[in-house]
């Protein structure tokens, strides 16, 4: 019996990881975490009977426990994270929350030898170097959830990684996929949350439509499969069938192929290194007939481009991209911006920062705090 922590358990990851936790046998869940939405999570605290919560709001904290009783054990804020992030009875945690508030529950629970499941993008853009060392100190596997890391991760079981000549990242496009700069200049949130193929989140399906979501995945590749930039690639491909490819030194592409179900990655994730038999969609290939391929447009998707930068430029340079990104999406996702005003206070953000070269976690911390305080002010 795997027992497993959910930071995030109400949003989009987390209810599908409970979704796979229903569906197949070996799982039991010993805390879940929110951060407002205290309704889903009393009705997933009936369901799963975990032995603690936490709620990062705090007035929502007091209002569950106020709903519930003494029943369960309730946490708040940033310390209750933590504290089911790192708790005994678990062996695996799953990060499934949204922004850089992951990243000190995460790297606390690797400290305290907890595998994890990762699939916030936070944590590796911001602090991967930092997070893969203390893995490896500790003995620690992260399992990546993301499709296309986890297409990566998959492609690359019984092959050793020195004969990789490229990672090919697959991104679907999002909704302006054949946008030029001139019809990007009226877009409005709705039609921008209007994703072809994935359901997700409001921020991370805002930068689907960007393709910030697929730099921060660069970054994230970068670390995860210690692999440089250079041989890192982005390739449109609209289906979404494709999640990655791996090219060996040979010439020899190995993809992972699946439908558009996160599902999927979440239970492999779960169950390495084993394959279990679940009733999720399947590919049907007859009906499946185009597989079609393309090069984003950088002068389109400029905050592709500003990953690629803050990348090569290292440092802190990643953590300010991130914060400045998460502000800038809340922005435009409360109207209070236009869409490609995303990019452009980004760069302006980044322009204004001074890089620390070897940052520490609590550099990064501080890093984020500014750009977001710098990014609240354009």
């Amino acid at each position: 019996m795997k027992k497993i922590s959910i930071l995030g358990s109400t949003g989009s990851i987390g209810t599908q990881t409970l979704d796979v936790v229903r569906n197949i046998e070996g799982f039991e869940v010993k805390a879940l975490s929110t951060n407002k939405n205290i309704d889903l999570l009393e009705k997933q605290i009936e369901e799963f009977h975990p032995k603690k919560v936490a709620v990062m709001d705090e007035e929502k904290a007091y209002e569950l426990k106020k709903r519930i009783g003494s029943k369960i054990e309730i946490l708040k804020g940033l310390e209750g994270l933590i504290e089911i992030a790192v708790m005994d009875e678990i062996d695996t945690l799953v990060t499934s929350v949204v922004g850089v508030i992951g990243l000190i529950p995460t790297y606390k629970a690797i400290q305290n030898k907890k595998n994890i499941a990762l699939a916030n993008k936070e944590t590796l853009v911001t602090a991967g170097k930092i997070i893969m060392e203390e893995a490896k100190k500790n003995n620690v596997s992260i399992y990546p959830v993301d499709s296309e890391h986890s297409a990566i991760f998959q492609c690359l079981q019984g092959n050793p990684l020195n004969p990789v000549s490229r990672l090919i990242l697959t991104a679907s496009g999002g909704p302006f996929r054949s946008k030029s700069l001139k019809e990007l200049e009226n877009v409005t949130v709705k039609e921008a949350l209007k994703h072809p193929n994935w359901e997700m989140g409001a921020k991370i399906t805002i930068d689907s439509a960007t393709m910030m979501n697929k730099g921060l995945e660069v970054i994230e590749a970068r670390w995860l499969f210690d692999v440089e930039l250079n041989k890192i690639e982005v390739l449109i491909h609209p289906q979404s069938i494709i999640h990655s490819m791996v090219e060996f030194e040979d010439g020899s592409i190995i993809a992972q192929m699946g439908e558009p179900d996160m599902r999927l990655p979440i239970q492999y994730a779960l169950t390495y290194p084993k394959r279990v038999k679940n009733n999720w969609p399947k590919v049907n290939f007859a009906e499946r007939n185009l597989l079609s391929f393309e090069n984003p447009d950088l002068s389109v998707f400029k905050c592709l481009q500003l990953a690629y930068d803050a990348l090569k430029i290292g440092g802190s340079m990643p953590a300010v991209l991130n914060a400045a990104n998460e502000v800038a999406v809340d922005k435009f996702l409360k109207k209070e911006i236009a869409f490609l005003d995303i990019p452009r206070i980004i760069q302006d953000v980044m322009d204004k920062h001074e890089l620390v070269e070897n940052p520490s976690l609590s550099d990064i911390v501080n890093v984020d705090d500014w750009a977001r305080k710098i990014c609240k002010t354009r």
